[in-house]
């Protein structure tokens, strides 16, 4: 691979220094100019195991900063390196250049014809986005890869991306129809089908060079280019005699855009690009059939796809189980089994008629029944589930990377594709490969087409990258004595870019490099890909080389759950570690980030509302993973996690554990930030601000005593100004009514009852809204529950220590969390449920108290909290809960959901128990974080970013609510940001339910 260090050595004297190339790129363009140790180090890895460092990063605003970044790069002859969403999985989106990012802005539908079915577009565009704007005209494109929630059409381009339906609709270069790029030498081209290219054209002239090239390699490449439909390696020469399965255009005709598909951005960076669109199916069913063993999943796959169907999709029995332990995919995997299957195939019919697809269904059980496996079909006629479990087999890569320890499911042979009457065969002798090198695969992906993504689990920080070499080379050995590609779907890259001349041989190897020289002559285009590639297991290039260590620190939660070792062939794990390096498992906890981008996402879910509203890969859970593994690697310096790189990467993170739910590994960056803001508080001190937040189950007695008092100093403009002024909090925000203290009250003896409960009221709930608790408590008791409440007499409340957490006050935290511990044990051991009503205070107790090391109390108490919508729906389960509820005033309820909520699966059960109140229609808001997060949305500095949160969807939601409509949130913090927000007010469930009893 070319380095910078090496193009500097060769051309000293015309060389600008990078801090020069910085200063112009700045001083010129208009959008983002980063070259900064942390961004460049954000911008270091993608979905592969490889990490090398950009020079810089360009976030261009428009198409004039695009052509202007490339033309001072090349003044400076600094390398150029085109980015999209960074998901690669072989290490095409690193390399030592400038990176342009051309997601922020470069991402505009920019033509489009309906009749003649076609489309222009950015290249930053996601696929998602541009398909959500496609579908009122019924079209779509297509190639539906698993990342399309995050993927961008540049980067699909790039690579030759193919996806889950590539058995009916082909590959990217079967639908590119043109691609606009600018060249190496600064000028601009349009590639399309040759015969359309005038004399002068500049592409004119290429296609004329490279097609000789191709000539004269003809032979060779017959002979050499994989007859299967999955091929993305190298460059499409074959272009020029279409000896693809499915050929490039069904007419024959040339099309020069094709050679630009797949090239990874050597050979130009694309403006715009033409895209053949295809109508979008009205109807889809699924068929999800079950296999005792993984061999006859295998062998069967070529019986289906004579069906025609449009996808035969696998899952393992890895995969199955990996799923079935995330609480957002364990409902939906379960619908799909039948036993315990050892792997599944999704079989998807789809077309303009529901009876023919619903008769295909009906095929496809005949079939399997014809082939000894009769009842093992689950049949999915209805969208919602089929959408769902599609969404489970997308985040697949996701999902095998949840594995905890230092053995991961590693990429690199996951993409070879062989023809599907060897598939089984190949699968077989594959897997012993693996066993004598003792280690397993995991296998999901594209059976349809004998592309299946396996991944052997190796630890790269040991032995793995032995290994891996090894493996690679009997795969090859499995792949030439079938006759298929070794490069399936994936592309290139770091990872197998050695492997295209084993693949094409000498001769098309050097013709290939003959198209890169043509195109780009000072090799300034992505260096060190397709040609002139490093070794795979280079370790200068790994994320993890041999020398990886991190830093000593000891966290302040317990994260050896993930200090654990798997044996890789068995998949046990070991017990979790306790002893050796205190940094090891919050090393392993932040790790688990694979780069797969999948928080890049905007349509649905919690995940990530500072991404949302910056696009800024800082305030992206994976850029904040990214910035916290530099950290602690020691890449970013020595101060560790009180450094002003983590204090900047986690300012607008709002602890909304989006993250602990939509990422498919499970990554919590709020528990990270908890260690974060502790060590700066440790190592720095604490602001009166976190003071003041941290001290308020404290000091809220006496404002709740003196609210008059502080009241009449709100309303003096001046007094008020300067107050907040000092604290730092913003000017717009009123100061939070303390207005009572219902554990103060006196309520009397607790009513004898055959069952009992221990209501906890939360500091919030105690001191600002009361009557939230008196209508709780009403409620309880009115359901025949006899109601405890968490204190004693002469005692301050009870108190989960949130406001310590967020504050940096851990020691006083994990105090206050030991305290209602104690407290509360008595009542679990006989059996008694702990009810909330603030969902980020009771859910402390399911998350952060077990890992204070607490021990076995912890758990008991995680599986003994319940909020009060929980505890609800399960005594109504259990027969125990004669509610006799009436309409209330309001036909319709808007219920806004908190994130904690979300991410714990928890609001289902407020949903069900407003359904319980008759006339009232439930409406849930799709919305991410309110934006006032605690403290968050007082601050000043974060005032705008909260309320630009809260625009996402919250606030206009409401704005379109009849004004009859009772708006519902049970969060304290959801409900004061709707007041500010829109002026209305919105109330806890337990107050509806106390206005619904008879």
């Amino acid at each position: 691979m070319t380095s910078l260090k090496d193009i500097t050595r060769s051309r000293d004297a015309r060389i600008k220094p990078v801090t020069e190339l910085a200063a112009r790129l700045s001083r010129e363009l208009q959008g983002e100019v980063l070259f900064d140790q942390a961004s460049r180090g954000r911008y270091s890895t993608d979905a592969s195991i490889y990490q090398v460092t950009p020079v810089g990063v360009v976030i261009p605003r428009h198409q004039d900063d695009l052509k202007l970044a490339l033309d001072i790069a090349r003044d400076a002859h600094v390398p150029v390196l085109a980015r999209g969403a960074g998901t690669s999985q072989c290490g095409q989106t690193v390399g030592e250049a400038l990176v342009i990012d051309n997601t922020r802005w470069l991402n505009k539908v920019v033509e489009f014809d309906a009749e003649a079915r076609t489309v222009v577009v950015e290249p930053g565009i996601v696929l998602d986005h541009l398909n959500a704007w496609l579908k009122p005209h019924g079209l779509w494109y297509p190639v539906d890869v698993s990342t399309s929630a995050q993927c961008t059409i540049g980067g699909m381009a790039g690579n030759n991306s193919c996806g889950s339906r590539s058995i009916r609709y082909g590959n990217m270069v079967h639908n590119v129809l043109g691609i606009d790029a600018w060249l190496a030498d600064g000028s601009g081209a349009s590639f399309g089908f040759i015969d359309e290219l005038g004399d002068e054209h500049k592409a004119r002239h290429l296609a004329e060079r490279v097609k000789a090239i191709a000539e004269r390699v003809d032979p060779q490449i017959r002979e050499h280019f994989p007859k299967v439909l999955r091929r993305v390696g190298g460059y499409n020469l074959d272009i020029f005699n279409c000896q693809n399965p499915k050929p490039y255009d069904q007419d024959g005709r040339v099309n020069l855009a094709h050679l630009l598909v797949g090239s990874e951005g050597t050979l130009g960076v694309s403006r715009r690009i033409k895209l053949s669109l295809s109508p979008l199916p009205e109807h889809k069913v699924l068929g999800v059939v079950n296999f005792p063993t993984f061999y006859q999943a295998m062998d069967v796959t070529q019986h289906i796809v004579t069906l025609d169907p449009t996808a035969v999709e696998l899952v393992d029995r890895t995969m199955i189980e990996l799923s079935l332990e995330n609480p957002a995919f364990r409902p939906v995997i379960e619908k799909a089994l039948i036993g315990k299957p050892e792997a599944i195939l999704l079989v998807e019919f789809a077309g303009q008629d529901r009876d023919a697809q619903l008769e295909s269904l009906e095929r496809l059980n005949a079939l399997l029944a014809d082939l000894g496996l009769p009842g093992c079909v689950v049949d999915m006629p209805e969208p919602a589930e089929q959408k769902a479990l599609w969404n489970v087999r997308k985040a697949g890569l996701n999902i095998m990377m949840s594995m905890k320890g230092d053995g991961k499911p590693v990429s690199f042979i996951e993409d070879c594709a062989v023809p599907l009457e060897h598939l089984a065969e190949y699968t077989d002798k594959l897997t012993e490969v693996f066993h004598r090198y003792g280690t397993e695969g995991t296998w999901y992906a594209h059976a349809s087409v004998g592309t299946l993504h396996v991944r052997p689990i190796l630890d790269m920080r040991r032995d793995g990258a032995e290994k891996m070499r090894e493996i690679a080379e009997q795969a090859s050995a499995l792949v030439r004595e079938y006759k298929g590609a070794y490069s399936g779907e994936h592309g290139d890259g770091l990872c197998r870019g050695e492997w295209v001349a084993w693949q094409f041989g000498s001769t098309v190897n050097d013709a290939f490099k003959e198209v890169k020289q043509l195109f780009d002559p000072e090799n300034l285009f992505n260096p060190g890909k397709i040609v002139d590639t490093p070794k795979m297991d280079d370790e200068r290039y790994f994320r993890f080389p041999s020398s990886y260590q991190t830093i000593p620190l000891t966290p302040v939660f317990d994260w050896s759950p993930w200090d654990v070792k798997r044996d890789p062939l068995t998949g046990e794990q070991s017990a979790p570690g306790t002893g050796g390096d205190a940094t090891q498992g919050l090393a392993m906890a932040v790790e688990m980030c694979n780069n797969n981008g999948h928080c890049r996402k905007f349509d649905a879910g919690t995940m990530c509302p500072s991404y949302r509203i910056t696009k800024d890969e800082q305030h992206l859970t994976r850029g904040r993973a990214n910035t916290l593994r530099l950290v602690l690697s020691g890449q970013l310096g020595d101060e560790g996690l009180a450094s002003d790189d983590v204090k900047e990467a986690l300012d607008l993170c709002v602890s909304c554990k989006g993250c602990k739910r939509d990422c498919p590994t499970g990554v919590d960056m709020a528990k990270f930030k908890i260690e974060a803001h502790t060590a700066r508080a440790r190592a720095k001190g604490l602001s009166w601000r976190d003071r003041m937040v941290g001290e308020m189950p404290r000091y809220a007695p006496w404002a709740s005593r003196f609210s008059g008092l502080l009241g009449a100093a709100e309303r003096v403009p001046f007094v008020s100004r300067q107050v907040k002024k000092a604290l730092g909090l913003a000017q717009q925000r009123s100061f939070p009514r303390f207005s009572g203290n219902f554990l103060a009250e006196r309520h009397g003896q607790v009513a004898l009852a055959p069952r009992e409960v221990l209501l906890f009221v939360d500091t919030f709930n105690n001191y600002m809204e009361s009557d939230n608790a008196r209508a709780a408590k009403r409620v309880l008791e009115k359901a025949g529950y006899r109601v405890h409440l968490n204190v004693k007499p002469g005692e301050r409340p009870l108190c989960c220590g949130r406001t310590y957490l967020s504050a940096g006050q851990f020691d006083k935290a994990k105090a206050e969390a030991k305290r209602s511990l104690d407290h509360l044990m008595p009542f679990v051991e006989r059996g008694v449920v702990i009810v909330g009503l603030e969902p980020s205070c009771l859910l402390s107790m399911r998350d952060e108290f077990l890992q204070y090391g607490f021990g076995d109390a912890a758990r008991r108490l995680s599986e003994s909290a319940l909020l009060f919508e929980e505890f609800l729906v399960k005594a109504h389960e259990a027969g125990e809960l004669p509610l006799d509820l009436k309409p209330v005033e309001h036909s319709r309820a808007m219920l806004h959901g908190h994130c904690h909520q979300k991410a714990f699966d928890a609001l289902r059960p407020v949903e069900q128990v407003l359904s319980w109140i008759p006339g009232l229609d439930v409406e849930t808001i799709e919305s991410s974080c309110c934006g006032m997060a605690g403290s968050f949305g007082y601050e000043a500095e974060h005032y705008d970013a909260s309320m630009k949160m809260a625009e996402l969807s919250l606030l206009p939601a409401i704005r379109e609510a009849d004004d009859d409509a009772v708006l519902v949130a049970d969060g304290t913090s959801c409900r004061h940001q709707i007041h500010d927000g829109s002026g209305r007010e919105a109330v806890h469930v337990a107050r509806l339910l106390e206005r619904a009893l008879a």
